[in-house]
């Protein structure tokens, strides 16, 4: 099977982590959370909006060039990055063409009432140095998603 770039496209809580796992193991692939990678490099550093745009973008410029060598040496790779903007999906786009490889984007299409719901859910079972994120926060970030269009030319697969 050919080596190929996963990411995912999804309102907050929607289920994109859950799939990214879900998928590595399916693909052998290589899992790279920025949920993950936020957390332990910028620890109590994020705490708006911005914040989060700052520090993605420092993450996401550190790692293009990793992620493009881990894929043009054949391997799998899931990116648990939210794709939920047209600026957002420009950097996939960036680095599967560099690496001139396959992808597939994955759209998690979840209602906003169900997101919310298992945002709920996620917030009883977070560890104490997480979080909370309340249904405000989720309308603050989710006013800025943008589903993704076929005029875009991504490989979409809707979930």
């Amino acid at each position: 099977m050919k080596n190929k770039l996963h990411f995912m496209c999804g309102k907050m809580a929607s289920g994109k982590s859950t799939l990214s796992k879900k998928l590595a193991n399916e693909h052998n692939a290589i899992l790279l959370s920025e949920d993950e990678l936020l957390k332990k490099l910028y620890p109590n550093e994020i705490n708006t909006i911005q914040d989060y745009a700052k520090y993605s973008t420092l993450l996401k410029e550190a790692l293009t060039e990793h992620i493009i060598e881990l894929l043009i040496k054949g391997n799998n790779v899931v990116l648990d990055f939210p794709a939920n903007t047209i600026s957002q999906r420009e950097w996939f786009k960036k680095i599967f063409e560099k690496a001139d490889i396959e992808h597939t984007l994955y759209y998690v299409s979840r209602s906003d009432e169900v997101c919310k719901k298992q945002l709920k859910e996620r917030n009883k079972n977070l560890s104490k140095d997480e979080p909370l994120i309340d249904e405000a926060t989720f309308d603050a970030i989710t006013k800025y998603f943008q589903e993704p269009k076929a005029d875009e030319n991504f490989n979409i697969k809707v979930y």
